[in-house]
């Protein structure tokens, strides 16, 4: 064979083919899987190099390894052991790939065993006042687990002739849930490892849904979220109650068995990815090309899939919606907790995701809007020539007390002992009534928040359930009260206080949005100064809370206003004090040891209160400067069990007690001006309109929007959004409306006049939050003149 001809480097050339790696090489390469493909390339292929540039090209990927590999080869040890652990190499690459029918029944089994772990804590054991009077069928249909197989079996039940409604909300659940796993799935790419992650995320959703339902009687919703993404995670543990911890330590324990299971199924699975794929070199084939494609369709469709589901589920006539609806939902948007029960609790939390703020009133425009304003700007001129006093003149202390409610007007509540004479005596003395709320239980911000803006929950789309999460943090410049302060004396017009985390209910971002000045608490900076407690209980003592309120008057020179979220009597009530009058003032009839035991533990707080409220305003009452204070309970303690277990207490458990007093300082305003009942229906109000109220106490001017909400109270002294169920409520709709005696206004009763009062309220609400700004922006409808 002629040899070829030389390139001009004047060295001899010679087939790679004639080369033949020498021992040495040998064992280097097989220690570095680098080098392998340099000797592979230097025995296959059939192009010629030269010696030298072979050589070099040994030695230089040689050099990687340098002595130490060379030094491991040649070591007869190392070289046994490398020769014993080949076949387990080799028998680890042909581990068996787990089919994907597996797949399919453990999704099927793990979807299935978490939409039964989540449903199980929507239900509660029942009480009976006489159990043997109840039959033990009875019995065991509405036991926990009685209530979980209707649910679950009704799908076989229905449209069997006797009941021609088709119920599948188990399996509609079953689904939802079904999506997200698919989601992450496909996303992961790893089948074990998204299995574990699953049942960590249902597993820990199952949980905290069932402990809210033991305190609050609510399941969780997705505004809860944003409790924890807030930074708030490690407060969580405070809100257990101790008969939840077997719960929660139980289910740790099972997912961290689980969890050690799915990753060595991973690491034995043959198959790896659920969808062949790869990152580097993608387009290296076709098959490389196709398992690409896969893959991003599969994640892509599956994503699409979930989101289009949850963002329609809760709009009436979308597709989503419609075949929700043909499989047996029916969605209770005014009470979560019976949307979950029903409808299945994981339907009620992806309903929730996309929650409408308010649908668009007819008529609203720019042209309405400013005639709205002209209106009632109007007619406020004529309410300020008949007053004579600013509200800016005096210090304003809005009061949100904690769970506060007089617990003998509780149905079935009987006590040897008034658990709150003093603010009793207030009450009697001053303008005040009951504040019907909205929650029982819970729900402080919601109150909050209506307090602080006069805006009406019951006005808002029912699928909202929190302002201040799924709201303001979406509003660029909200409207509230403190900023007709700021308005006059700057940015130190408005403080707040809470002394608890800043990021309960997003209270930070929040006030921030609102324009005060600085919201103190727990972990603020700087903190909260005054933080004691009192015996047993974890929260800072409404005491304390008002010290501190007490210092701020004294700080500033100018009137501010001030609030004040208390948390000294938050749930749960467990046994706290050391000394209880009420445990043996309590004569209650029929309440269940725990039931009595949390009452107890709630009188006594109620009754902590009473004293330091009444210390607090005789401090405010010395001082020389006006000062009126607007007290409320946000809501009833959720610990009369027995009397929420009749649906005709309803309304009794959602009104609370509220007082506006002014100190002496206050002069025509001061101490002792009451509002009279029966023409300025001061009995009965919601939290929309305290400061309208307080307005009229302290004889102070106001603005267009006070005077819209003075117009719309004195037509509808009380309107609030409430569970269902009181004597005389409609079934149709979640709003309620009492006249000044309280007593319940049907819908279609309302009048003329009330209907349009409602309208321009609708019409505000939504310039204000979902709307155009109008009032803000072109109209002077929130000063004062």
């Amino acid at each position: 064979m002629d040899e070829p001809q030389n390139q001009g480097k004047g060295v001899d050339v010679v087939s790679v083919e004639q080369k033949q790696p020498t021992e040495a090489e040998h064992l280097v390469v097989s220690t570095h899987p680098a080098m392998l493909g340099s000797v592979d390339f230097r025995r296959r292929t059939h192009t010629t190099i030269t010696d030298a540039a072979s050589d070099a090209m040994i030695a230089s990927i040689a050099s990687i390894t340098a002595s130490d590999a060379f030094v491991a080869v040649t070591n007869p040890p190392i070289r046994l052991l490398l020769a014993a652990l080949k076949p387990l190499r080799d028998l680890w690459r042909k581990r068996p790939k787990c089919p994907y029918t597996l797949y399919v029944v453990v999704m099927a089994l793990m979807t299935a065993a978490a939409t039964i772990f989540i449903q199980w804590g929507m239900y509660s054991e029942p009480s009976y006042d006489d159990s043997n009077a109840v039959d033990d069928t009875t019995k065991a249909l509405n036991s926990v687990n009685g209530q979980l197989t209707r649910f679950v079996a009704q799908m076989w039940l229905s449209g069997d002739g006797t009941d021609d409604t088709i119920k599948l909300n188990w399996l509609l659940n079953f689904c939802a849930l079904g999506m997200i796993y698919l989601v992450l799935v496909f996303v992961l790419n790893r089948f074990w490892v998204a299995t574990a992650v699953f049942a960590i995320v249902m597993s820990v959703y199952a949980v905290a849904n069932s402990i809210k339902m033991d305190l609050r009687n609510e399941p969780i919703i997705p505004s809860d979220l944003s409790f924890i993404f807030s930074g708030n995670g490690g407060e969580i543990a405070s809100f257990i109650p101790e008969d939840s911890q077997p719960l929660v330590d139980g289910t740790i324990t099972m997912l961290v068995w689980l969890t050690v299971i799915c990753l060595v199924l991973q690491l034995v699975d043959g198959r790896r990815c659920v969808i062949p794929f790869h990152w580097w070199r993608p387009f290296r084939n076709v098959k490389t090309i196709a398992g690409n494609v896969t893959r991003l369709v599969a994640a892509g469709t599956s994503i699409a899939l979930l989101c289009s589901f949850t963002w329609t589920l809760s709009i009436p006539g979308a597709w989503w919606y419609e075949w929700a609806k043909s499989w047996g939902d029916s969605p209770q948007p005014w009470s979560v907790t019976g949307d979950a029960t029903n409808n299945g609790a994981a339907i009620n939390f992806l309903r929730l995701t996309h929650p409408k703020i308010m649908d668009k009133p007819e008529g609203y425009n720019r042209e309405t809007m400013e005639a709205l304003a002209k209106k009632y700007a109007k007619q406020a001129q004529t309410t300020n020539r008949t007053r004579v006093n600013n509200l800016t003149d005096s210090t304003v202390i809005m009061i949100l007390s904690e769970t506060f409610s007089d617990p003998t007007r509780v149905p079935g509540i009987s006590v040897l002992e008034d658990p709150m004479p003093n603010i009793r005596a207030v009450k009697d003395s001053t303008t005040s009534g009951l504040m019907l709320s909205p929650g029982y239980g819970g729900g402080t911000a919601n109150i909050e928040y209506q307090t602080l803006t006069g805006l009406d929950l019951a006005l808002f789309d029912d699928s909202m359930q929190s302002m201040y999460q799924e709201l303001v943090p979406h509003q660029k410049s909200p409207y509230s009260f403190n900023q007709i302060w700021n308005a006059h004396y700057g940015k130190t017009g408005s403080t707040a206080f809470h002394p608890y985390y800043k990021n309960m209910y997003l209270r930070d971002s929040v006030y921030k949005k609102f324009g005060f000045d600085h919201l103190y608490t727990l972990d603020s900076a700087p903190a909260i100064a005054h933080q004691d407690t009192i015996d047993g209980n974890p929260y800072v003592s409404d005491a304390a809370a008002y010290q501190n309120v007490i210092d701020q008057v004294n700080k500033e020179q100018h009137p501010q206003f001030l609030q004040l979220v208390t948390i000294q009597n938050h749930s749960p009530h467990s046994g706290w004090y050391s000394d209880n009058q009420f445990d043996w003032a309590n004569v209650s009839e029929n309440l269940g040891d725990d039931e009595r035991y949390a009452v107890n533990t709630y009188m006594k707080g109620v009754n902590i209160t009473d004293q330091a409220t009444a210390d607090f305003l005789n401090q405010l009452n010395a001082m020389d400067k006006p000062v009126t204070v607007i007290f409320y309970g946000d809501h009833l303690s959720g610990d009369y069990v027995t009397a929420a277990s009749d649906k005709n207490n309803t309304l009794a458990l959602h009104e609370t007690d509220y007082f506006i007093w002014s100190n002496q300082a206050s002069g025509a305003a001061g101490s002792g001006v009451k509002l009279d009942p029966a023409t300025a229906n001061t009995n009965y109000t919601s939290p929309n309109y305290f400061m309208t109220l307080a307005s009229e106490h302290m004889n102070a001017k106001i603005s267009p929007y006070l005077q819209f909400l003075s117009a719309v109270r004195a037509d509808l002294p009380a309107v609030e959004r409430l569970v269902l169920g009181a004597g005389g409520f409609a079934d149709d709709t979640s709003t309620t409306y009492l006249d000044g005696n309280g007593n319940p206004i049907r819908r279609r009763s309302l009048s003329k006049e009330q209907k349009q009062l409602l309208k321009e309220y609708r019409l505000v609400q939504y310039d204000m939050t979902a709307g155009k700004n109008y009032l803000a922006d072109d109209t002077t409808f929130f000063d004062v003149k």
